[in-house]
């Protein structure tokens, strides 16, 4: 595990996004290799495997602070580092009263906090169960919140576990519970969960510190592998974005990033005729229909010229990476050559019938990078003059968001498409809750709003769980 856990701090440090850049990168370094005590080089699976099911979600959290913690000494020590580091905004005048809040009280006011959103947000979800049910509709969310407060907890042993810890006179069965997510269609999730995070937005919107406008995060995750077979569900189980042979469900999400508190304003599933610009277009209209939407970040797979002019069409700014093609790797040799860092260019990019996109491509060489050719260098293309391409690693946020969400899915063997959806959809709601909680809590207290949270996942889940009757 130590091992693996300094594998990790370097592909951290090095701000790859999967486990193949590190893979070549020791390929490339076997005197690393040595020191690290490795006796060949594990392959992308076997990495992919370790971070995802042996490394729990508050030890990826370690990884990634500590490799921040790493960048931001070296660089202040004047030591180059691979990529700028995410500094947490912090402000000087306010360190003192933050440091003085003790647990409790953070706890009582989280406490407070929650009871009131969950209230507000809670009944967007409802299930149709026919008149004369014993069971109150609200069990069911309680069980879907339990179920999410314990990582890998599958739904029949939570629902037993749910009736003795439960304060209710009746909760559902597991199987009970299945049957009436399944009723639900993706439409109807959908519908729910932005009637959800509206209720939301218009709570948190109470305060000064919160504004319907910023920047959004578009992305695509990915659920675990799946070991089974497919057949009959191709067009859902779609295969993994490292291209590798195995295959999983796949989900896209627009979520609030850079100084706003970060709530997932929406997510869809995956198909696999599913366009890239199809799946922007959607979830862009959930966002602005939510906030008001100033710049767009996607990553590299969003690199479209025709996304990028219908991004342009709405009004919005882009700052997207390009992949490298001829005339890209071309003109990175020669800034390679001239010992350029940086270089900007305008480039009209073909949309057919003699139709062009005008964009600005940035080249930007990396620091301290592995690599000795024009690899050196990232392209961004951008609609906005004078990007500060720093604003990009705001995109970070919504990767960091997926590791939380994630240990908030609840486990299961079933391919129901509807229902995988579902455990998704309703952990990014906890996710969003939580971060929103954290936001109240923050300002009530303070006054003021720091990126850094100072309620936990784990109070805000907790304190989820006493609502929903327990203990």
């Amino acid at each position: 595990m130590e091992t693996l856990f300094r594998l990790f701090l370097l592909k951290e440090c090095h701000d790859w996004d999967h486990e193949t850049a590190l893979v070549e990168y020791l390929t490339q370094h076997p005197d690393l290799c040595d020191q690290l005590g490795l006796e060949s080089v594990p392959n992308q699976s076997t990495l992919w495997r370790s971070w995802h099911h042996r490394f729990t979600a508050d030890l990826q959290d370690t990884v990634e602070t500590a490799a921040r913690t790493i960048l931001i000494k070296a660089q202040n020590a004047g030591v180059s580092v691979p990529h700028e580091p995410e500094r947490q905004s912090r402000r000087h005048d306010n360190e003192s009263s933050k440091s003085d809040l003790d647990d409790q009280t953070v706890l009582e006011q989280a406490e407070t906090v929650t009871d009131s959103v969950s209230t507000v947000v809670f009944p967007a979800f409802s299930v149709d169960r026919g008149e004369g049910c014993e069971i109150h509709g609200n069990a069911y969310w309680d069980l879907q919140t339990y179920i999410g407060l314990r990582e890998n907890l599958a739904v029949n042993e939570g629902a037993r576990s749910f009736i003795h810890e439960s304060n209710r006179k009746r909760t559902p069965l597991g199987h009970a519970h299945r049957e009436h997510v399944r009723d639900l269609s993706i439409e109807q999730i959908r519908e729910m969960y932005r009637q959800a995070v509206s209720r939301l937005l218009d709570r948190v919107a109470d305060t000064e510190e919160f504004f319907r406008a910023g920047i959004v995060a578009i992305d695509i995750t990915e659920s675990d592998p799946l070991t089974g077979d497919r057949t009959g569900h191709e067009d859902e189980i779609i295969g993994t974005k490292e291209k590798t042979d195995e295959y999983a469900y796949q989900w896209a999400t627009v979520q609030l990033v850079g100084n706003a508190v970060p709530i997932v304003l929406d997510r869809r599933p995956v198909r696999k005729d599913d366009t890239r610009k199809e799946i922007v277009e959607d979830l862009l209209d959930s966002a602005e229909a939510a906030v008001h939407v100033d710049n767009v970040l996607m990553d590299r797979e969003f690199d479209s010229q025709h996304i990028l002019e219908m991004l342009s069409q709405r009004g919005l700014s882009y700052v997207v990476p390009k992949r490298m093609q001829t005339s890209e790797k071309a003109q990175a040799k020669r800034l390679l050559k001239k010992g350029t860092d940086r270089y900007e260019t305008d480039r009209k990019l073909h949309l057919g019938d003699n139709e062009w996109h005008s964009t600005t491509l940035i080249y930007r060489r990396k620091e301290d990078s592995e690599h000795d050719d024009h690899q050196q260098y990232s392209v961004f293309m951008t609609n906005r003059k004078g990007w500060l391409l720093t604003e990009y690693g705001y995109r970070w946020e919504i990767e960091s968001g997926y590791r939380s969400i994630k240990r908030f899915i609840r486990a299961t063997t079933s391919k129901d498409f509807g229902l995988r959806f579902f455990y998704f959809a309703f952990a990014c709601l906890l996710y969003s809750i939580w971060r929103a909680v954290d936001l109240l809590v923050q300002v009530q207290l303070t006054g003021e709003y720091e990126h850094s949270p100072i309620v936990t996942a784990d109070n805000t889940l907790t304190l989820l769980k006493k609502e929903a009757g327990i203990g």
